[in-house]
C-alpha cells in the first residue's frame, strides 16, 4: 500500500446459471470488511428471460446511483455540509451495433446525474462536495477512467486459457 492510500476495496463474485437466462450471484466483500450478498439477475422476454430478477444493467445503474449518493452522504458530514432531501436521478444510454462476432457490441453513449437536494450551504461549499464525492464513488470512477478487464475460459474442468 501506498503512503497516501488509505484502504484497498476487494471483492469476489461467483455467478451461477440456472434459468432461461437467470442467474445467481454471490458476492464476497473481502476488504475493508467482510460479507457475504446473494443477488439473482434475469432478462427480460427481449433477450429470452422470464423477468425474475432485475437485469445486469438494472443493478449497474444501481450501483452507481447508490454509490453517489452514499459518497454524498459520507462526504458531507466529513466536509460539514449540511445535505438533506437527497435525490440523484441517472439517465444512461447504450447503443448496440451489428457485431462483427456475435449478434451485436454495445457501446455506452453516455451517463448524466443531476443530484437534487436541500442545503443551507453556499452553492460553492455543494460543488466541492459534489465534485469530492464524484471522486469517491467507486463506481463512478470505474466508468471515467480506462480499466484492465481480463478473461479467461476452461472448458470440462481442463485448463484455463486467456480470452
Amino acid at each position: 500500500m501506498s503512503s497516501s492510500q488509505m484502504f484497498e476495496v476487494v471483492f469476489d463474485a461467483e455467478g451461477v446459471a440456472v434459468g432461461k437466462m437467470r442467474n445467481e450471484i454471490t458476492l464476497t466483500a473481502r476488504t475493508p470488511f467482510t460479507s457475504v450478498n446473494r443477488l439473482a439477475t434475469d432478462e427480460g422476454a427481449f433477450q429470452g428471460g422470464e423477468g425474475t430478477a432485475p437485469t445486469p444493467l438494472e443493478y449497474f445503474l444501481t450501483g452507481l446511483v447508490g454509490c453517489l449518493m452514499t459518497q454524498i452522504r459520507v462526504f458531507a458530514r466529513k466536509l460539514k455540509v449540511d445535505v438533506s432531501d437527497l435525490k440523484v436521478t441517472c439517465r444512461a444510454e447504450w447503443a448496440a451495433d451489428r457485431g462483427e462476432i456475435g449478434p451485436y457490441e454495445t457501446r455506452p453513449k453516455g451517463f448524466h446525474l443531476d443530484v437534487d437536494l436541500a442545503s443551507d450551504a453556499p452553492p460553492d461549499d455543494v460543488a466541492r462536495l459534489i465534485e469530492a464525492a464524484k471522486r469517491g464513488c467507486f463506481v463512478e470512477q470505474t466508468l471515467a477512467v480506462p480499466n484492465t478487464v481480463s478473461h479467461r475460459f476452461r472448458i470440462n474442468s481442463g485448463e484455463w486459457r486467456d480470452a
